[in-house]
């Protein structure tokens, strides 16, 4: 059985500052298959599609951000080997369930804001901004590990402890075509005219093309890309950041909830999540390539890291029983609740700057990458 005191040396203020992991991925069909970067929306003068950038004269392709991978991992506590380790929060809307580790934007999420729990959030967010994340701890404690910010009432925000992203280098564009032809000539049996298929033809907006009844190419598209680097996942586990956490000023009480945190976090950083990112885009480990997990000492000279996931599970049992996990419930959603905080009635509209929100800034928080 992994100690409750095994790393303890993490915790200490000369403990090292971060775990690195460097993981070089290949597509599934070998390192010179096409995979599909995540696309995003065209703003502020970003064009739209894939986000490239030059980085020393070559490509550099996103092919997975760090919110998306944090929404890819998080999940895992809901499994069964995972799920003591969290309490499991399970909001009811109509016929439907959400359980709060799926909610993109965790503790900060509406899902949960206008639920029956909103006073309780509301208030472990408050203790937050004194000092004592042990209240949030109990309700949703991943949202200490992936982060989150409570951007619409209190403006609690805690970073992550967790992040991890994946990239493609000296990326090659591609692009694709496509034509669909309809089984019938549907003017020729009078559905329409002839001349209306030729006005929809081309213009997607057009009704006829809409509902697939005419000719509709798709030119230039986009094809995914070749890595001719490689593509990398990096991923940090920021233990400077674990040591910022405090449950008041209540020492033991301190590093109980620093303990569970880091145990969480080993176990979320030494999962296997799925190879699978989107359509295009399945990713394996490298057998050429090696990778590289180390701890980051302040010195910056990094030091071989042997923790398993096994093992990272043994100690984040441990310290979830010393911590004692917080109560799992299932609560329902409030709609009228919803309605009256859109309408800035109730909860968290925070007035002048601090409380303007955007799409962006929204989807910074832990959206996934399309």
């Amino acid at each position: 059985m992994t100690k409750l005191e095994s790393f303890d040396n993490y915790l200490s203020d000369d403990g090292p500052a971060a775990l690195v992991l460097k993981q070089p991925l290949m597509p599934v069909d070998g390192e010179d298959g096409i995979l599909f970067p995540a696309t995003y929306a065209e703003g502020k003068g970003f064009a739209g599609g894939y986000n490239i950038d030059e980085v020393r004269g070559q490509k550099v392709a996103l092919i997975d951000s760090v919110g998306s991978q944090a929404n890819r991992i998080e999940p895992m506590f809901i499994q069964e080997e995972y799920r003591h380790l969290v309490p499991q929060v399970v909001i009811t809307a109509g016929d439907k369930q959400v359980n709060l580790l799926e909610a993109g934007h965790r503790a900060g999420d509406a899902i949960i804001r206008s639920s029956s729990l909103h006073d309780e959030i509301q208030a472990a967010f408050k203790s937050v901004l004194k000092g004592d994340a042990m209240p949030l701890a109990k309700i949703a404690p991943t949202s200490l590990v992936f982060g989150v910010w409570d951007s619409r009432d209190t403006q609690a925000k805690l970073p992550r402890v967790i992040a991890s992203s994946i990239r493609a280098y000296n990326v090659h564009k591609l692009t694709r075509s496509a034509v669909y032809t309809p089984p019938i000539n549907y003017a020729s049996i009078d559905v329409f005219t002839e001349e209306d298929k030729q006005k929809a033809e081309g213009d997607e907006k057009n009704p006829l093309s809409k509902w697939g009844y005419v000719n509709a190419l798709a030119s230039g598209s986009h094809g995914g890309v070749i890595a001719e680097g490689g593509v990398l996942r990096t991923a940090t586990l920021g233990l400077a950041a674990v040591r910022l956490i405090h449950g008041g000023m209540n020492k033991t009480e301190t590093l109980k909830l620093r303990r569970y945190i880091l145990g969480l976090s080993l176990v979320a950083f030494t999962y296997h999540a799925s190879n699978y990112l989107r359509q295009g885009c399945m990713l394996v480990v490298n057998p050429n390539k090696q990778s590289e997990f180390t701890e980051m000492p302040f010195t910056g000279v990094p030091q071989p890291c042997s923790i398993t996931h096994e093992i990272a599970l043994r100690y984040a049992t441990v310290a979830a029983d010393a911590f004692v996990v917080g109560k799992s419930k299932t609560v329902p959603f409030d709609k009228e609740k919803a309605k009256k905080e859109v309408k800035g009635e109730v909860g968290g509209k925070v007035k002048g700057k601090k409380g303007k929100k955007t799409a962006e800034a929204s989807a910074e928080e832990g959206t996934d990458d399309v």
